[in-house]
């Protein structure tokens, strides 16, 4: 299974490609859609689908995991990243490939084991299951793979016990 978790945001984008096989997961690639500060905010977003729709096209994932916004004081900064939020599920959309949204503390808790995890300890974990040689960087991208693993371990999790309901089901 391979899966794109996307950091969203509308200077930078995060993004992480993995792949699970034979219990394995690796990294495929991972990086950023940079869009520059002076371009209006609609060619951002649409630098953004674009980039997107390429990696999209190129990889052909079978899911898509989102970071949903995480709340600060900065209302204009939240607007902003739901504007590139509305964007990625779009273009996944139109792509027919599911999308799953995860909250910060699901990442966290799925690759940390802890929902109140720093950063460091986030980017120490994905090296780590991914078997990397470096810290994954930058932040963005090393976040994006953190929600890519946390949909992996959804994933799996959802599949073991629905497996495991229907062989329940099946011994009644």
């Amino acid at each position: 299974m391979k899966v794109l978790g996307i950091d969203p945001g509308t200077a930078t984008t995060g993004y992480g490609l993995i792949r699970s096989e034979a219990g394995r997961v690796k990294a495929i690639t991972y990086g950023t859609i940079v869009t520059p500060a002076q371009l209006e905010m609609p060619l951002r977003l649409y630098q953004i689908y674009r980039e997107l729709q390429a990696l999209l096209m190129e990889y052909k994932p079978d899911a898509v995991a989102v970071e949903e916004i995480f709340y600060n004081r900065n209302s204009k900064t939240v607007i902003t990243v739901a504007q590139s939020r509305g964007v990625i599920l779009m273009t996944a959309a139109a792509a027919g490939i599911p999308v799953a949204e995860y909250t910060p503390l699901q990442v966290k808790q799925a690759v940390v084991g802890y929902g109140a995890a720093e950063k460091k300890q986030v980017q120490l974990m994905v090296q780590k299951i991914l078997g990397l040689q470096q810290l994954p960087r930058p932040d963005d991208a090393a976040d994006a793979l953190a929600v890519a693993i946390c949909h992996l371990h959804s994933y799996r999790l959802s599949s073991f016990l629905e497996s495991s309901a229907t062989k329940a089901g099946e011994k009644r």
